[in-house]
């Protein structure tokens, strides 16, 4: 019987070294859990049925020498990442039964080292959510509460670590679609500086603001993960040279506070949890700053104008014509809107009307075109802050996992469970989600720390000081 409660990557790879246990006996027993627990979860859409043959093959990476600390990991991939003849669908019925004709980037590098892929996990359609609520495919629970959320859109990525129905997982960054999810479900969640990993082959929702993030048990799984992944690649335009990627060390320890972006909307016990949080920091030997975001407070409403635009746009190409569904229709216009009504959820729905708005003919300056100056202008500010400050540190979400079903019928409460994640996805900097403890309902907490451009490696350090402090 393998202990998967406390197993990390770290971990099994020193046993399936050892020989303590072999790749197929550990997806064996992560199998077991998905038969037991996925039937009320509801994680994984598809359950592969190579998994034994991928343990097979990764097994031989250990017997020839050559395995690396990914080899024989099963791994949780998210249903918007395309592996080559399997089913790829956003949770959309507009691409249901869809398969890849080519592997995502990421996956081409993780077949190499003999990752093992369980299943794909279900999301918000198109990543559209952060609640995994809008699925075509059913809403994803909490393994901490099944009663709740765990968050979106990564919300069946989060829930499959979390329930221990995988060592490891993938998700993608809109706006917090990880961070959030492993604030919900107790995980560290990593959202990379754009352009660190490949976007190729992942089923686009807002081109300059996706970007592939992991999900891990605690820092170290994160960090192996995303050292793994980083690297330039051509086949993505977005992809950022290695020479241009300055990886320098933070070497001081100051650590900026935007107070001013969170007097109010934030649950009083997670404010408390913050300031604890902030006390055992200071008491590491961290210098704790107010600073100030003016701009930062149009995040989210700058966010909600930007990525309903790529949305609409990046939409436009299920037409029911070239692939994914299609209804009969009189005429070429009739085949259009029968197969989007039937294929596009609600939320879907909403966002390419909105996208399609503010695109428009008279109203393109006085949105798009404003909010593409006013992420601008945060991008200087969060860029101008770092000259000042080491790290910048917020809560992850403003409310704790909240119950199924609870916001789903107010899209304006449900967008501004954001509010926090917005500004790195907007500048692009990196940003790590970190638990923090646990609310007196036993539901967790979880703070966010922003670096530079490229400064993954310092938030891997405050990370694990973190960690460490704080009895992880």
């Amino acid at each position: 019987m393998i202990d998967l409660k406390n197993l990390t990557i770290e971990k099994a790879h020193e046993a399936l070294t050892r020989g303590d246990f072999s790749c197929r006996e550990l997806a064996e027993e992560y199998l077991k859990n998905i038969t037991e627990k996925n039937g009320e979860l509801n994680a994984y859409l598809e359950i592969y049925d190579d998994v034994f043959l991928q343990a097979e093959e990764a097994q031989k990476k250990f017997i020839d020498g050559i395995a690396t600390e990914l080899t024989g990991i099963p791994f949780a991939i998210k249903d918007n990442i395309l592996i080559k003849g399997r089913k790829v669908s956003a949770s959309s019925k507009i691409l249901e039964n869809y398969k890849a004709v080519y592997d995502a980037t990421v996956i081409k590098d993780l077949k190499k080292v003999g990752a093992v892929f369980l299943g794909r996990t279900n999301m918000d359609e198109f990543a559209m959510g952060s609640s995994t609520e809008t699925s075509a495919y059913g809403v994803t629970r909490n393994p901490i509460d099944p009663s709740r959320v765990p968050g979106g859109s990564s919300g069946g990525s989060a829930a499959a670590l979390a329930g221990d129905m995988a060592l490891a997982a993938l998700g993608t960054e809109t706006c917090g679609s990880v961070r959030e999810p492993s604030a919900f479900c107790g995980l560290v969640g990593l959202k990379p500086t754009y352009g660190a990993l490949s976007r190729q082959g992942i089923i686009a929702m807002g081109n300059s603001l996706d970007q592939v993030s992991p999900f891990g048990k605690n820092v170290r799984d994160a960090e192996i993960i995303f050292k793994a992944l980083s690297r330039y690649d051509e086949e993505d335009s977005t992809s950022v040279p290695e020479e241009l990627r300055n990886k320098s060390r933070i070497q001081n320890k100051k650590i900026g506070v935007p107070w001013h972006l969170f007097k109010e909307g934030v649950d009083e016990e997670i404010l408390e949890n913050f300031k604890a949080s902030l006390e055992k920091l200071k008491k590491a030997g961290y210098e704790i700053m107010d600073i100030e975001l003016p701009t930062s407070k149009y995040s989210l409403a700058a966010y909600y104008i930007i990525m309903p635009a790529e949305v609409s746009t990046n939409l436009s190409r299920f037409d029911g014509i070239r692939y994914g569904l299609s209804e009969q229709g009189e005429n070429l216009k009739d085949v259009y809107m029968k197969s989007r009504g039937k294929g596009f959820g609600k939320e879907a729905r909403r966002r390419i009307l909105l996208g399609t708005y503010v695109l428009s003919h008279g109203y393109y300056d006085a949105y798009y075109n404003k909010a593409i100056k006013v992420r601008e202008k945060i991008k200087e500010e969060i860029i101008g802050a770092f000259e000042k400050v080491d790290y910048i540190l917020t809560p992850t979400a403003p409310v704790l996992p909240f119950k199924l079903g609870e916001k789903l019928d107010d899209p304006v409460a449900m967008y501004l469970s954001d509010i926090f994640s917005a500004p790195a996805n907007l500048s692009g900097v990196p940003s790590i989600a970190l638990p923090s403890g646990f609310s007196s309902a036993g539901l967790p907490f979880s703070i966010q720390f922003m670096a530079p451009h490229f400064g993954e490696e310092a938030l891997f350090d405050v990370g694990r000081k973190f960690e460490e402090i704080n009895g992880e």
